[in-house]
């Protein structure tokens, strides 16, 4: 049996590529998308995720939109350097979509998916974890209903990408992601730890692009513009980190993953705001443990995610 997931998303090139991922795998039914400020705008991550449907052709799949801004912060302005004005690299595939999102909002769209069918459907955050934790304080009988969490996002042994201690989902919304996991449900961090050592070279995608995989040559489309930014950001040649499908991969393959159980806290005060404190001897917090993914077979992952994209 496939295993349902909802993912919540801000696409986003590597979102994209990790919803394509996602569709081809047949280990997962993907049920709903969600949406979230992150990479753009929700108005601009809501369409991104209508056309990426439209395009895979899944327009069956539901999206609903969700939350504009963090909790208790600001969001301030799109990292359009890293994702494009559109948020999907400037590849012209962001016209307006023939579908619409789902009257219901985000939060209580999950809400009323996890409570239909409790113990069967896993969360999948893949951006700031803020509809997640409002989905909780909607309806806190989610934590017991829900299978599990796996979500992208926080530094736990590595520094950050958006500050030095912190990741970038995370540090989108601290508040809400010291929420999500301080809950008493599973949660699986696919953390900078996995995602940084996941580089696909330019060979590699090279060679999506040469695919006749409908999927694989969207990929290819959209990614030089986080190729240029990876050039520039990182001084390599145009390969490029990771991240979104990496957490796609666990679903998939979690022996190609090494873990561990910690107790963690989330920084939402001072410098280190949005950093993954993590109790390493186990003497300091109470509370539920994180699976934390520390280790990864990085060519079993990138060979899992060609063969899929490029059926």
């Amino acid at each position: 049996m496939p295993e349902s997931i909802l993912i919540d998303t801000d696409p986003g090139i590597d979102d994209m590529m990790a919803i394509l991922f996602a569709l081809k795998s047949p280990e997962l039914d993907v049920l709903a998308l969600t949406t979230v400020f992150g990479n753009h705008y929700v108005e601009v991550t809501t369409r991104n995720a209508l056309r990426i449907l439209e395009l895979a052709g899944r327009d069956d799949i539901p999206v609903a939109r969700g939350a504009y801004s963090p909790l208790v912060r600001d969001y301030t302005s799109p990292p359009t350097i890293v994702h494009g004005e559109d948020g999907l690299g400037d590849a012209g595939l962001t016209d307006e979509p023939d579908s619409q999102p789902a009257h219901t909002r985000a939060a209580q769209f999950i809400v009323e998916a996890v409570m239909s069918r409790p113990g069967e459907i896993t969360l999948v955050p893949i951006g700031p974890l803020t509809n997640i934790a409002m989905a909780l304080k909607l309806e806190p009988r989610i934590i017991k209903a829900t299978k599990r969490v796996v979500l992208m996002g926080g530094a736990a042994f590595v520094p950050g990408n958006v500050s030095p201690v912190a990741e970038a989902n995370i540090h989108n919304d601290p508040e809400a992601a010291a929420l999500v996991f301080g809950a008493d449900w599973h949660v699986v961090m696919v953390g900078l730890d996995v995602t940084m050592p996941v580089v696909m070279s330019r060979q590699y995608i090279g060679e999506l692009a040469a695919s006749k995989s409908a999927y694989a040559e969207l990929v290819a489309r959209v990614v030089p513009h986080y190729q240029a930014f990876h050039a520039a950001e990182y001084k390599t040649d145009g390969a490029l980190h990771t991240h979104d499908p990496t957490a796609i991969a666990y679903l998939i393959r979690p022996d190609l993953f090494q873990t561990v159980a910690r107790r963690v806290r989330v920084d939402t005060h001072s410098y280190g705001f949005g950093q993954i404190v993590v109790d390493r001897t186990g003497r300091w917090y109470d509370g539920v443990e994180t699976t934390i993914c520390t280790d990864v077979d990085v060519e079993g992952v990138l060979n899992l995610f060609q063969e899929r994209i490029m059926r």
